[in-house]
């Protein structure tokens, strides 16, 4: 399995969250990353948005249909990411459209056990890979993105 986590680019100040679209550069950046995404993301790709309108919009770059799941909210737990990805188990790989820190932490989640506070930047993508060699299991980074490195 490939899990992808993929934090909504630069979206504009607002008090409703939920309602916050992306600013020029924000689309800028959806679109540089969705052609990085098009190039390395396997074609059975499931993708997973959060409902807010940044993450659809950032999500949208991409041209695929998409799932909207609400649980996936801002203030969402790292742990319901992993669910909703169904990591480490799932027969699909996924893409997640969300939010700081919430995407962060997922990745700390999966490859430490623990729900750290990480980073991922505005417009960022942690690419995770779940294997199984003999009884061990792994997990490996096979790359970490932004708009400004790729």
């Amino acid at each position: 399995m490939n899990l992808f986590l993929w934090r909504h680019a630069e979206a504009e100040d607002g008090s409703n969250d939920l309602a916050r679209a992306l600013t020029a550069r924000g689309r800028e950046q959806a679109a540089h990353m969705a052609r990085w995404l098009s190039a390395f993301a396997p074609a059975d790709l499931r993708i997973l948005v959060s409902p807010a309108v940044r993450t659809r919009q950032t999500a949208d770059a991409l041209g695929l249909s998409y799932e909207v799941v609400e649980s996936l909210a801002p203030g969402a737990s790292p742990a319901t990411v992993l669910t909703e990805a169904q990591w480490p188990t799932a027969t699909s790989n996924v893409l997640v459209v969300g939010h700081q820190p919430t995407l962060g932490m997922a990745a700390a989640l999966a490859l430490t056990g623990h729900p750290l506070s990480w980073s991922v930047r505005k417009g960022g993508i942690w690419w995770l890979a779940n294997r199984q060699r003999d009884d061990d299991h792994q997990v490996v980074v096979r790359a970490v993105v932004t708009p400004e490195t790729v």
